[in-house]
């Protein structure tokens, strides 16, 4: 049902397909531009947007005492760095604070319709995916393009030539030393070069994948982050004060816009803590993660599954489990990561179910985990966040994603020590 079309036929992604040949095959063409080891060549790209990202909420917000959404504000971010990770380019919505090409609207009305037909496929056949209307698409009766599908086209475009040139030659020296970062463009071509599995229509496939789910879910996240810090002042205060003891002994190294590095982040326990917590009570997915029992069926729990049954787990079910995180499992109490035996905290990770599990894991989260652990100090860093209406509570809409409505701040530029 989230799988783009284009000329008619289904993108199949890894995301949306239920082949699992395919998605192994897939999978191995692009598990390399996602490692972990990967994160130092997309750091630079991150670091250009979330510094931009930062003189714009100063100029918008701060320095004005406007009150900003700050629900759609970290999401016109996330959409930028897509735009540099993706194609070195930001796409403009910080610059101009506006929904380029209605695209994030779109995401929500499309998001409206596949969480209920996610629950009834045979509906999609019949609406959005009708035979009749694909097959007018494929002899050009129905030049319609679908508006994902459109978005990630018209960013491909313009490196067309540099895409075909890579794809017959591979990356040059000098690309791969770019110290602006190599971005994923230019690794899926790559991975077209090394496998003729990864045709034009995957790098396509990838590219919307990516847009379906790379700005909403980290946007739903960083959100849920602040929200949380607004709500509880002495968390948010125990925060900037690791914060500040980190610039003040030198973990975190001085910088005129005051961003913090990934390896700087991971230095901080108590930012950690906010994080996972955040993550736990409000994890981005919100109904079932689908899985097909196999033809042969199985057993689990000492129950016998037949094949072809579909189960699942929900995050919003298994991360407040009292027997994973403590008999106070609605609290929002970064502690509970900090003060724990190795053996329960590792059963605490491993029940965090919000990019997946297994080897469906959302490709994409340690990029997404990137943005997050360098924007969240960084801007508290240079300004301290507050509700525009004290207490006042946000609304959620869960249309597969839970996303926010009514989250509204005001930002105060801050003076944080350096070392």
């Amino acid at each position: 049902m989230q799988g783009a079309v284009a000329n008619g036929r289904r993108l199949l992604s890894l995301f949306s397909t239920t082949d699992e040949g395919f998605h192994a095959k897939h999978r191995r063409c692009v598990n390399n531009a996602f490692a972990m080891s990967s994160l130092v060549n997309y750091e630079p790209l991150v670091t250009s947007t979330l510094t931009y990202w930062l003189d714009r909420t100063e100029e918008l917000y701060a320095s004005t005492d406007q009150s900003c959404n700050f629900s759609q504000w970290l999401q016109f971010f996330a959409f930028d760095v897509i735009g540099e990770i993706t194609w070195s380019k930001r796409l403009g919505f910080v610059e101009g604070n506006t929904d380029v090409d209605n695209i994030i609207s779109f995401l929500r009305r499309f998001f409206d319709y596949v969480a209920p037909v996610g629950q009834m496929p045979v509906l999609d056949s019949l609406l959005w995916k009708n035979p009749i209307v694909l097959f007018a698409q494929r002899i050009g009766l129905d030049k319609r393009v679908h508006p994902v599908t459109l978005f990630a086209m018209k960013r491909s475009h313009e490196r067309a030539s540099q895409v075909e040139k890579i794809k017959r030659f591979g990356l040059s020296a000098d690309e791969k030393a770019n110290p602006q970062g190599i971005d994923l463009l230019s690794r899926f071509a790559q991975a077209s070069h090394d496998h003729a599995f990864m045709d034009d229509t995957r790098i396509l496939a990838t590219c919307t994948s990516i847009i379906f789910a790379g700005s909403e879910t980290t946007a739903i996240s960083l959100a849920a982050i602040f929200y949380f810090l607004a709500h509880h002042p002495s968390v948010y205060t125990a925060l900037v004060h690791e914060l500040d003891t980190a610039a003040r002994t030198g973990t975190i190294a001085p910088r005129p816009d005051k961003t913090v590095s990934w390896s700087e982040a991971q230095q901080l326990p108590y930012l950690d803590a906010v994080i996972q917590e955040s993550l736990r009570l409000h994890p981005a997915p919100g109904l079932i993660l689908e899985r097909v029992v196999p033809p042969q069926g199985m057993h689990i729990l000492d129950h016998f599954i037949p094949g072809g049954t579909i189960i699942g787990c929900n995050p919003w079910v298994v991360q407040r489990h009292a027997s994973l995180f403590g008999p106070d499992p609605d609290a929002f109490r970064p502690e509970r990561w900090l003060h724990v035996p190795p053996h329960a905290l590792r059963s605490m990770k491993a029940a965090m179910l919000l990019f997946g599990a297994g080897s469906r894991t959302c490709i994409g989260k340690n990029i997404s985990l990137l943005e997050i652990y360098k924007l969240v100090p960084s801007f508290l860093r240079r300004f301290d966040v507050q509700l525009d209406v004290p207490g006042a509570q946000w609304t959620t809409h869960n249309a597969w994603f839970v996303g926010q409505r009514g989250f509204t701040t005001r930002f105060r530029t801050r003076h944080s020590v350096d070392s």
